[in-house]
């Protein structure tokens, strides 16, 4: 599996670094820790071109402009090992960038991940998962319930993580242009 992600800046990685090591530190959940680099997810494919992709992602990353994004509260997807995040709202700056790098990488990918459409795509920012249980997810609910995790984070690149043994790590790094060219899409 490859995933196609935004990281974050750094002032907003050691915000949510900070969130998931406290987490392991009170209730031992440290999955979400397979992936180093806190991010949005933007889309997962399982086929392709490894190098097709890079070369799509580096010419979007070319013709669109950073943008930002809003964060608000604690979201759960259930399950039997639930995942807890804070959600991305979904401006139309972020549904505008994910639908055109939606139809750009199913150009090239025929696998693209059921949750990625962007009808049914929750944009967010993963705090615990893999490890968790029902309980697990609502005590540190409890625990994190003391913020509004209300942030504004500039986007300034779109990345590739491949999975490396048991890590997700940078295949790639694209950097969003910082203002609008004659001919470039401008979201926000």
């Amino acid at each position: 599996m490859v995933a196609i992600v935004s990281l974050l800046d750094a002032e907003h990685s050691d915000k949510l670094n900070g969130l998931i090591y406290s987490l392991e530190q009170e209730f031992g959940i440290k999955g979400v820790q397979m992936t180093p680099f806190p991010h949005i997810t933007w889309l997962t494919v399982n086929d392709g071109s490894l190098q097709h992709l890079q070369e799509t992602l580096g010419h979007a990353a070319g013709i669109c402009c950073r943008f930002r994004i809003f964060t608000t509260g604690l979201g759960i997807f259930p399950g039997e090992k639930p995942v807890l995040y804070i959600p991305v709202l979904r401006t139309p700056a972020v549904n505008h960038f994910h639908h055109q790098l939606y139809k750009a990488v199913s150009l090239i990918c025929q696998e693209i991940g059921t949750y990625y459409h962007p009808n049914t795509w929750v944009p967010h920012l993963s705090l615990a998962l893999g490890d968790t249980t029902p309980e697990l997810v609502s005590q540190a609910i409890l625990y994190l319930n003391r913020e509004s995790y209300s942030w504004q984070i500039e986007l300034d690149n779109i990345t590739l993580l491949t999975r490396h043994g048991d890590l997700f790590l940078k295949d790639g790094v694209f950097k969003l242009v910082e203002v609008a060219r004659k001919g470039t899409i401008k979201l926000s």
